[in-house]
């Protein structure tokens, strides 16, 4: 099969979908893969090492696009490359549909087969999406400590406080996989941390992990508003598997903390978790102040740090890579029921039901 690889050019993004090793092992198999000059440039793998690899290095994305029966990616496609999908291509990236109708109609328009990293689910986890939720996870508190310097405009805490001075108050909304390396994180950096869920059994766990040393608290709207009211960080962290993050901090609660106090807003791929988030930022310009509160909300936080993010993605995307490249999609999804759960659109048709339901578009099933 012919693979392609462009580079990404979403603001800021310094990740490449396939690693030289990782075209090294496509090319053994018996595949072709074009790369796009200076795709890797970002996470430090220059041309050269796509080109030791077997790789068939092109000067610019439309080409590879042209090339490709198989389009591997890392953010969604922006609209300038729109244009250059052709009829029954198979797109394999993040898509985050269920916030985005404009990305959701255009693949449509494009009658292409879109499979999400972040929907392919084997027994209730999200493989493909885990290794970015624990970069993300983990540099949540990281940048909540940036922003919280006088210099940053913040209200000059140290999240972890000194003998003789309390530490900050970290506040992670939600127990899934960026929450827990968020909290991993929080505690490290030794500020006093809470973590708020839905599930019982989840807080169990986060007390048994942590040894007693953060507060857990079952989510309610009530326990959520006196923890955002003390917190001096406040970290979004919940998901819905395929659907739009539904909106659990409001405008009050953000209202009720103190100046200078920061929000990080995870959940920003899927429309984010914060009611006063009303627009991505992108690491240029990754902040804005509403009701005193200064909100980050990156859409893309593994981005910063290309080659770790890169490298943890590969991981997990190359055996599906493979698996479409040499079985070719109708049989893929046939024998892997993950990959089916993965597909979003198929030929002019939404099939992923959270996308359907957030956009109010008919569910299908994919073309035979």
């Amino acid at each position: 099969m012919d693979i392609g690889v462009p580079k990404e050019i979403k603001a800021d993004e310094n990740r490449v979908a396939l690693t030289p090793a990782a075209v090294a092992q496509l090319v053994q198999a018996g595949h072709r893969v074009y790369v796009e000059s200076r795709a890797g440039a970002g996470s430090g793998f220059p041309d050269e090492l796509y080109q030791a690899a077997g790789g068939t290095v092109v000067p610019d994305a439309a080409e590879v696009f042209e090339a490709a029966e198989l389009i591997v990616k890392v953010k969604e496609p922006q609209p300038v490359e729109y244009g250059l999908f052709r009829p029954g291509q198979v797109l394999f990236t993040y898509l985050h549909l269920a916030p985005n109708r404009e990305l959701t109609e255009a693949l449509l328009a494009a009658d292409v087969y879109a499979i999400a990293y972040e929907t392919v689910e084997v027994g209730g986890r999200l493989p493909l999406l885990e290794p970015m939720s624990q970069v993300a996870g983990r540099m949540a508190p990281q940048v909540g400590a940036q922003f919280h310097e006088n210099a940053y405009g913040g209200n000059g805490i140290l999240l972890g406080g000194v003998p003789g001075v309390p530490p900050a108050h970290v506040v992670v909304v939600g127990g899934g996989t960026v929450g827990e390396n968020a909290v991993k994180i929080a505690l490290g950096l030794g500020a006093r941390v809470s973590v708020l869920d839905i599930r019982a059994e989840r807080l169990r766990w986060f007390d048994d992990r942590f040894a007693g040393r953060l507060e857990t608290v079952m989510s309610t709207p009530v326990s959520l508003a006196e923890l955002a009211a003390d917190a001096d960080l406040l970290i979004g962290a919940v998901l819905v598997h395929g659907a739009r993050a539904p909106r659990l901090v409001t405008e009050q609660m953000v209202k009720s903390m103190r100046p200078g106090s920061v929000i990080v807003d995870v959940a920003i791929d899927q429309g984010g978790c914060v009611e006063t988030v009303d627009r991505a930022t992108t690491h240029r310009d990754p902040v804005f102040v509403k009701h005193g509160v200064i909100h980050y909300a990156v859409a893309n936080i593994p981005g910063a740090v290309g080659r770790t993010a890169t490298l943890a993605l590969t991981n997990v995307t190359l055996p599906y890579v493979l698996e479409l490249a040499g079985k070719g999609l109708p049989r893929a999804l046939l024998d892997n029921p993950a990959l089916r759960q993965g597909l979003n659109v198929a030929r002019g048709v939404v099939t992923y039901p959270s996308v359907a339901e957030a956009h109010q578009l008919p569910l299908g099933s994919p073309p035979a």
